[in-house]
């Protein structure tokens, strides 16, 4: 690793199995207080919609829910589906954040529904929209937040909160309009790396300077592990591998506990899932987990890291983030 960099959390409020949402929405309160006592820069949520195992779907009652429970940590969304909405009621949602918690607000948009089609229909105004809307709305939104808008209608709360504005992705369409626009980009790595490369090159080979922004600025998800043996982390690690094999075989579950030889008892095409992650997966204890991550590191120059962590037992994860956290400082 050759350059100073960020790490962050991102946390999809993962509700376990044989426990509750309520159990999920306080372990995220533990889990952000601790990551704030850690040095983590921000603590991000994401939009998910009708998963079993996800309790994220009211984002920005969530992010403020979190806001409040701590002091000094960015809080945001990574992201908000802005396909499920109107540009004007997230700009009155993130201007009301950025009110309430000053400058500690991080508004990252995604273009998926963050959901089955069926419940796509159910959330959105229309479902075949044109690709150029997205776009659109981004352009929209900015306007609500900005200082002196040029449209008509005016975002209140929202007008002039200038909330820092992200754009998500996981195909070169994200790294596109992020160049285009001047914005920092997010790049979901940890669930899907197939054009990381290719898209983080385009993002800052074409990036255009914007009043938002002056270089490029580049985060990237990692999916960590670690424990205080790598047999240990392993075996914790099996809990996400399950759920990961459900969802991308169209059965999203909860998160379920961990079981012994999970990933060596799958058929090869269950294997083939899980081994396209691996570049984005550091899996080990501290020694293991701080080399993976330089590695990846000096591979893709990233600003930041964007650490993601589904583990089952609550203090196990909250370790695995302590862990990674010395190991990232040590570097």
């Amino acid at each position: 690793m050759s350059k100073a960099f960020k790490y962050s959390v991102l946390d999809l409020a993962p509700v376990r199995q044989h426990s509750t949402v309520s159990d999920s929405f306080q372990q995220s309160v533990g889990l952000a207080q601790l990551c704030e006592q850690l040095g983590y820069t921000r603590f991000w949520l994401a939009e998910h919609h009708g998963m079993k195992g996800i309790a994220s779907a009211a984002t920005s009652v969530l992010i403020s829910h979190i806001a409040h429970h701590t002091s000094t940590i960015r809080v945001g969304a990574g992201g908000i589906m802005l396909p499920n909405h109107s540009p004007l009621v997230i700009a009155e949602q993130f201007g009301t954040l950025e009110a309430l918690f000053p400058k500690r607000i991080d508004l990252g948009l995604g273009r998926a529904p963050g959901s089955d089609q069926a419940t796509a229909r159910a959330l959105r105004r229309h479902l075949n929209q044109d690709p150029n809307e997205f776009p659109a709305d981004v352009l929209e939104l900015l306007d609500y937040l900005s200082a002196q808008p040029q449209g008509k209608i005016i975002a209140t709360p929202g007008v002039g909160s200038e909330v820092p504005v992200w754009i998500l992705g996981s195909s070169l369409f994200g790294a596109q309009l992020a160049a285009h626009l001047g914005l920092p980009y997010a790049f979901a790595s940890h669930f899907a790396p197939a054009q990381l490369h290719e898209a983080v090159q385009f993002y800052r080979q074409h990036f255009q300077p914007s009043t938002y922004l002056a270089k490029p600025y580049v985060m990237l998800g990692v999916n960590v592990f670690a424990a205080d043996s790598t047999k240990q982390a392993e075996l914790l690690a099996s809990s996400w591998q399950q759920s990961f094999v459900s969802l991308r075989t169209g059965q999203p579950i909860q998160l379920p506990p961990p079981v012994p030889n999970y990933y060596q008892s799958l058929a090869p095409a269950a294997k083939k899932l899980i081994d396209h992650l691996h570049t984005c997966t550091a899996i080990g204890d501290e020694a293991t987990v701080a080399q993976e991550l330089d590695d990846f590191l000096s591979l893709t120059r990233a600003d930041e890291l964007m650490i993601t962590t589904n583990i089952y037992e609550p203090e196990a994860r909250l370790r695995s983030y302590e862990i990674t956290a010395r190991a990232l400082n040590a570097l």
